[in-house]
């Protein structure tokens, strides 16, 4: 995790606003000099002078006011992540640019190093900082510097059906599948086959329950004419922590796979959203079972959906007893 949460407060680590900080030195003297010798840069790599030099001049200017913001953002780089977000942009278009004249020869091998210390150099650490923004804007951050564990979790939260987590899983098995945030097309199409996961649950004895990041009350607005379904509001996903769910990196919420199982989700029907809980929590099913988790499917990847019949099969013999046949 690029920063740290205490508190529930996130602070930025100093590396992120030296990083911006130098960069805005960088792109400031980029400009100076851009402005004060237009033909400079020409004749250092053998190029023909520019007719106008006007429009290398404007380019400094663009440089100097991009350096200007970074130097203002070098100050909380997680507030004004739209600035990182703009220097990215222009980096990965300098890279790209600059790599398409090359292997065209319009310009010379030997002018790389202005692409190198132009962008390249600063595409890592500013693709860094923005996944950094990204999971302070879209992550809840922690509440407990150590999560909670299995039975003060269960003892802690409610089912919608007022008993306690621990009280339901004495008197019946529980199917507990964790959910994405509401605006999530995955979380979408669990919902679309929520009558035949409750039946699947059902079948084997269990009682299905959801587990969401919304207040209590507000799910009801996703839910729809599904609301009958028991539920667990978890904003603060103390209870995600504690069955052992947690944030998603990068590849397991924006991989090739998560991409194309979206893509296919959208096709059939299911939709985005807005951002209805933390984005970059990670789903997840258990069998609950007197306060013991006796069968679970923690999530690779954003796109993993529950399988309640791979859950009931991965039941051990002793705890097959509590299923009943449909």
């Amino acid at each position: 995790m690029p920063f740290a949460c205490k508190s529930g407060r996130c602070e930025t680590p100093c590396w992120m606003g030296k990083v911006l900080f130098v960069a805005g030195i960088y792109h400031l003297l980029f400009a100076a000099w851009a402005v004060l010798w237009p033909h400079l840069y020409f004749d250092w790599i053998g190029a023909d002078r520019p007719n106008h030099p006007l429009l290398w001049q404007g380019v400094g200017v663009i440089m100097g006011i991009l350096g200007f913001c970074f130097l203002i953002a070098a100050k909380n780089p997680i507030h004004h992540w739209m600035v990182t977000l703009v220097g990215l942009i222009k980096f990965s278009l300098g890279i790209f640019g600059f790599g398409l004249a090359i292997f065209h020869h319009e310009i010379p091998l030997r002018s790389v190093w202005m692409m190198v210390a132009d962008d390249l150099i600063w595409w890592a650490p500013f693709a860094g900082i923005l996944w950094a923004c990204v999971r302070a804007h879209a992550g809840v951050p922690p509440t407990r510097s150590k999560p909670l564990g299995i039975d003060e979790a269960a003892n802690s939260y409610s089912l919608s059906t007022g008993r306690t987590l621990a009280e339901a899983s004495e008197a019946k098995m529980l199917a507990l599948v964790f959910l994405r945030h509401f605006g999530c097309t995955f979380t979408r199409q669990i919902l679309r086959e929520l009558e035949n996961i409750q039946k699947e649950a059902t079948a084997h004895g269990a009682e299905l329950v959801l587990v969401h990041m919304l207040h209590n009350g507000k799910e009801t607005q996703y839910l729809g004419e599904r609301g009958g379904v028991a539920r667990i509001a978890d904003p603060r996903c103390e209870l995600y922590r504690a069955f052992g769910l947690g944030k998603g990196g990068f590849l397991e919420l924006f991989g090739p796979h998560v991409w194309w199982r979206g893509a296919l989700a959208i096709f059939k029907g299911c939709g985005m959203g807005h951002l209805a809980g933390d984005g970059l929590q990670m789903p997840g099913a258990f069998l609950f079972r007197n306060g013991k988790i006796i069968s679970s499917q923690r999530a690779r990847s954003a796109s993993d959906l529950p399988d309640l019949p791979g859950l009931f099969q991965a039941l051990p013999l002793p705890a097959s007893r509590d299923t009943v046949s449909a």
